[in-house]
């Protein structure tokens, strides 16, 4: 097939495009050429803005079986994309994500048709008036969700894919609010961990979720599906158990109460990843796309392959997780008010 793909020098892209290259597909990048411009030296490589149109316009009178979108984030900037390549490609794949949903911390199982965030197109206009790239994380979920209906008002349903992950995770995540875990737990000694054990915890390997795109592509699938896993509930207890059975046995983790955590002030989900405090389970249904071929590697795979990018990388420093000395300053304020850990 030939593909376009928007973007694809890191990460996900990254992933897409090594997946497409060993199916033996033709791609076509389209990016600014900054990130990582030295990778994939044999394939196409059309440099532009596409918030530029006239950088946009090199796409003009080329045919593609389809485009592949992987960092559209204002409505605007994706009907642009959208609108000049209507005529250009078959289909329409957008990356969206899960964060689209109007409840997704206080409902489990969410399907695809629950309820999405929404802005006015007053809202619309002012959230992103001067916005360049991704802008605000505040409007994330909306922005991505009104990105969505771009795509689908210009190409129809029937000539759109729009793929809604979880968390992605694995090799060359940026953000490291998967890789924390592994290099802690590598690093041993004792180590905090939010309670309540059985929570549910949802992520995706990004070859994973690389692999089933294609796969998704290449058998024209069109529609919303959500892209998370595993296939069965994995709790933070035996997420925390893997990442022992893989790097280090001798690692302790201390489970800590949510309220303690919140009461100094530590932050869900950036200094502690994976962590969101909310009263019960929530997360999203993947059943649909199971349902059309999605596959999840074994978690001890994917905790191995991210503890081995890290130490081959020479920044070591993550962007997500507890400092050192934080965490070591709440472990003292524990055994001092002897705290005690939690039955197993």
């Amino acid at each position: 097939m030939q593909l376009l793909i928007i973007g694809g020098t890191q990460f996900v892209g990254k992933s897409i495009v090594e997946h497409a290259i060993a199916r033996d597909h033709q791609v076509t990048l389209f990016n600014r050429g900054r990130t990582n411009p030295s990778l994939f030296k044999s394939v196409e490589q059309i440099k532009g803005d596409r918030e530029n149109i006239e950088d946009l316009s090199q796409l003009k009178g080329r045919k593609w079986d389809a485009v592949i979108d992987t960092c559209g984030f204002t409505p605007q900037v994706v009907a642009q994309s959208a609108e000049l390549l209507k005529d250009q490609v078959h289909l329409y794949c957008y990356i969206s994500t899960m964060s689209v949903y109007k409840h997704l911390t206080e409902q489990d199982h969410l399907t695809e048709s629950a309820e999405v965030m929404t802005l006015t197109e007053g809202e619309l206009q002012k959230v992103t008036n001067g916005m360049e790239g991704r802008g605000s994380n505040e409007y994330y979920g909306p922005l991505k969700f009104h990105s969505e209906r771009a795509v689908t008002d210009i190409m129809s349903e029937s000539r759109s894919l729009l793929i809604r992950p979880g968390l992605i995770v694995g090799p060359d995540d940026p953000t490291d609010r998967f890789t924390y875990w592994p290099v802690r737990v590598k690093a041993g000694g004792e180590f905090i961990v939010p309670e309540p054990k059985e929570k549910k915890v949802q992520f995706i390997d990004v070859r994973d979720l690389s692999a089933w795109i294609l796969h998704m592509i290449e058998n024209h699938e069109t529609g919303v599906y959500h892209a998370a896993g595993p296939e069965q509930k994995l709790t933070m207890h035996n997420f925390i158990q893997s990442c022992q059975a893989v790097l280090n046995l001798e690692a302790e983790p201390r489970w800590v109460t949510e309220s303690f955590l919140l009461k100094e002030q530590v932050q869900p989900w950036m200094e502690v990843p994976l962590w969101v405090p909310t009263e019960g389970n929530f997360g999203i249904d993947c059943t649909k796309a199971i349902e059309k071929g999605l596959k999840f590697r074994a978690i001890e795979k994917t905790i191995k392959d991210t503890s081995a990018w890290y130490e081959a990388r020479e920044n070591k420093e993550l962007k997500a997780g507890l400092s050192f000395q934080k965490e070591s300053s709440l472990l003292q304020k524990i055994n001092d008010a002897s705290v005690e850990e939690p039955d197993v």
